[in-house]
């Protein structure tokens, strides 16, 4: 599948999940979830990241510009649905999976749901998202030394994206960034109605419901980058 190049970011067009999980079977590599502000804010340090894994459009902005590109049928794939289907397709043939990201309450609660949603899951290692001193050269080693075939890290942009550029160095596993996701799993955040979701509405449905200075700043950015595209300016 060819990629296409927005602002010098690279996004395969996949027109569902179900095609984006049939093109990684077998492929060792990092799933990075692409918005808008990735888009928009991209660096040659962000750029050499993404390209050197598989981009693909999670936001109606990313969407919107691969459908200027020429790609009608791209869909919206939103990261938070994805990595717990990739668990549901590959838990039984009894992949190994290892989990870091979000506070210790939540990581735990996350681990305790995953074990009871998936019997049986092999899960080889997790940890919070919390690092200071060493703890990133203590948990890159251990993920080496475990060795899962997927590592799911929930840390936000761009940290999430650097810790799994160094760990694909030295583990080669397929690894994905979630952002928030563990706190949407077990329901410390409550997503936008489905009927939103399927137009493309959820950024504006957490600007009103979650209202903060940040995220109306994103959403904003998200308006100002698609204009752009409507212009060819990106």
């Amino acid at each position: 599948m060819k990629k296409v190049s927005i602002n010098g970011v690279e996004i395969y067009p996949f027109v569902s999940a179900d095609e984006l999980l049939e093109f990684i079977d077998d492929k060792k590599s990092m799933l990075l979830a692409i918005n808008a502000g990735k888009i928009n804010r991209a660096t040659d340090e962000t750029r050499e990241i993404i390209n050197s894994g598989i981009g693909y459009a999670d936001g109606r902005g990313a969407q919107y510009a691969l459908k200027k590109r020429g790609f009608p049928n791209a869909a919206i794939i939103p990261g938070c649905e994805l990595w717990l289907s990739i668990i549901e397709k590959y838990y039984r043939r009894g992949k190994s999976f290892y989990f870091i990201g979000g506070k210790q309450e939540v990581i735990e609660k996350t681990i305790n749901k995953l074990r009871v949603d998936f019997p049986g899951i092999n899960i080889v290692g997790y940890r919070n998202g919390y690092l200071s001193g060493n703890d990133e050269d203590v948990l890159i080693n251990d993920v080496a030394e475990k060795k899962p075939d997927f590592v799911f890290v929930a840390m936000g942009s761009p940290k999430q994206e650097h810790l799994m550029f160094k760990m694909h160095k030295l583990h080669s596993a397929m690894y994905q960034g979630l952002g928030g996701s563990f706190d949407i799993y077990v329901g410390n955040l409550t997503r936008a109605p489905k009927w939103l979701r399927d137009r493309g509405l959820e950024g504006p449905y957490r600007v009103v419901t979650d209202f903060n200075k940040a995220r109306l700043k994103r959403f904003v950015n998200d308006v100002s980058f698609m204009v752009k595209v409507f212009f060819n300016k990106i």
